[in-house]
């Protein structure tokens, strides 16, 4: 994950500077290592509570769970659905970006804004809006049509901001040698942006191993659709443990290939001086067509699950409304959302200096370790919090908002430390430098110096947090206090008794709210230096 946000396919700063910007081994802060390890632990409790009831259920009790029929269709499922839609999120990310980014085309600024919304959207909220109005939307072409709709931003983001920072001189250098056109953007546009790429491809897995909601309207059944059914219908709590340990080794798997990808990736600048803007090409009557192909795809992931929505709205408009108030629900989605996070961008900051600004296996292993829960379903994440506070704590909290926050900043955490650890690989390390050269103790440099400097890395780590907390379903369900609704727990409850008229207004609401900080998100992403958050 750390790879997806703002990383160029460039070489990484000149030696003396990268050696500046990053401690040497020895130089270990105790407190700051001592505090990210313990973010570390409270991320992974979720995998601690698989193991501990694989431990309690048996080796070969897991292992004959592991290796039913029912596991290896699961697998096929979760694999062919996670290549195609991984290979389309890539073509289409990384074709619109190119458009933005290195044409001409008419409205650029406006498109930029447009392909990005669609992250605003719940993935459940797509699938209902195509699955409500037509049964052709069902199954596997169905799964795929959704979440490439739904999850395609995860790659267009970093790819765009690492064509704005590519180098002009090699793409001159591959046509002044007699490469056409086409060769020089598969060999050098698309070599320059293959971190980039192979970042935006890891999110979009990650999220369709944990994604549930939307399969589940769509009835394609997948590890996270049966691990719901085994954990809430069946009551089986060791096979849900078991197939959860296999989407955690998928999830793993998926990170060891991002990582060796992204090593391999890496290319150097020809310039090292000042970056130059790199031109952009001429369409000519191509514009035509390109626009089309921009309206279609805005059209397809942004239009058609709002107009979807605002239809079922208006045709039941004179409908007796029931349940929760959408005021009540949005007030508390919204408060749980913004407490998560803010709790996860302050936990998140000590990981991502770490991980930016000292060197050695203890900060590699603290930082990788936290993103296996990426690869977890939020009923895991909710279980795990409930089986400590049972066993462990009295049951304190349990099914109260801490628990409920507490899950979003186990959930969301990968997420907070992307934005911030993208922002501090930018803050200048000079600063903190001199800053301690005058006297000034590690925490006063953290408190005036580095705080400030990577101030938009944390606003970038709130919005990515509080979108995903208002989005998010199945650990909500579970742990959403007693007597209080949320926005997508009350659009689920009428989209599950097929009242799409009352579930309308509320998957509206959760758009609204989630659309403001996918517009931040877009402007911090527009604006990051690619190249300098490169990870070394």
């Amino acid at each position: 994950m750390t790879s997806v946000i703002g990383q160029a396919p460039v070489a990484p700063p000149d030696a003396p500077a990268a050696r500046r910007a990053r401690r040497r081994v020895g130089d270990r802060p105790l407190l700051l290592i001592a505090l990210s390890a313990l973010v570390a632990v409270a991320v992974l409790l979720p995998l601690v509570f698989l193991l501990l009831q694989a431990r309690s259920s048996g080796v070969d009790d897991v292992g004959r769970l592991m290796w039913r029929p029912l596991t290896a269709q699961l697998l096929w499922n979760t694999v062919r659905l996670s290549v195609v839609v991984t290979l389309l999120c890539a073509v289409i990310g990384t074709g619109a970006a190119w458009l933005i980014e290195r044409t001409d085309l008419p409205g650029r600024r406006i498109w930029a804004v447009l392909v990005v919304i669609p992250m605003a959207i719940p993935d459940f909220v797509v699938s209902f809006g195509w699955a409500s109005l037509s049964t052709w939307v069902h199954g596997f072409r169905g799964a795929v049509l959704v979440m490439t709709l739904a999850v395609y931003p995860l790659v267009y983001l970093p790819v765009a901001a690492s064509l704005r920072n590519a180098d002009p001189a090699q793409e001159e250098v591959s046509r002044s040698l007699g490469a056409g056109r086409a060769r020089t953007f598969w060999r050098i546009t698309l070599g320059q942006a293959r971190v980039a790429i192979l970042g935006g491809c890891l999110l979009v897995v990650l999220a369709l191993l944990a994604e549930y909601g939307a399969f589940e309207i769509l009835g394609y059944q997948t590890f996270t659709t049966e691990i719901f059914t085994e954990f809430s219908v069946s009551f089986n709590v060791p096979a849900a443990s078991a197939l959860s340990l296999v989407l955690v080794a998928l999830g793993m798997v998926v990170l060891a290939a991002e990582s060796m990808g992204r090593v391999r990736g890496r290319v150097s600048r020809v310039d090292r001086g000042a970056q130059r803007a790199t031109g952009r090409h001429r369409l000519g009557w191509w514009a035509l067509p390109a626009l089309l192909v921009m309206a279609a795809l805005v059209a397809l992931a942004l239009g058609m699950p709002i107009g979807s929505a605002i239809y079922w709205w208006v045709s039941s408009a004179n409908a007796p409304f029931t349940g929760v108030s959408i005021v009540d629900a949005t007030l508390h989605t919204a408060a749980y959302s913004a407490s998560a996070a803010a709790v996860t961008t302050m936990a998140a900051l000590p990981v991502g200096i770490l991980a930016v600004r000292h060197d050695g296996r203890v900060r590699r292993l603290i930082e990788r370790s936290t993103y296996l829960v990426m690869a977890m379903p939020g009923l895991v994440i909710a279980l795990a919090l409930s089986y400590f506070s049972e066993n462990y704590a009295g049951g304190l909290w349990y099914q109260t908002a801490p628990m409920l926050v507490a899950a979003y900043a186990v959930l969301f955490f990968p997420l907070a430390l992307v934005g911030v650890r993208a922002s501090v690989a930018q803050a200048p390390v000079g600063l903190e430098d001199i800053a301690r050269s005058l006297g000034q103790s590690r925490l006063a440099v953290l408190r005036r110096v580095t705080i400030p400097l990577v101030g938009p890395g944390l606003a970038a780590a709130f919005c990515l947090v509080f979108l995903s907390a208002v989005t998010e379903l199945t650990a909500t369900l579970i742990l959403v206090p007693t007597g209080v609704q949320t926005l997508a727990t009350q659009f689920w409850n009428y989209q599950q008794n097929l009242a799409y008229g009352q579930a309308a207004p509320f998957a509206l609401a959760m758009i609204a709210i989630a659309a403001v900080p996918s517009y931040l998100l877009g402007r911090f992403f527009d604006r990051l230096p690619a190249r300098r958050a490169t990870s070394r």
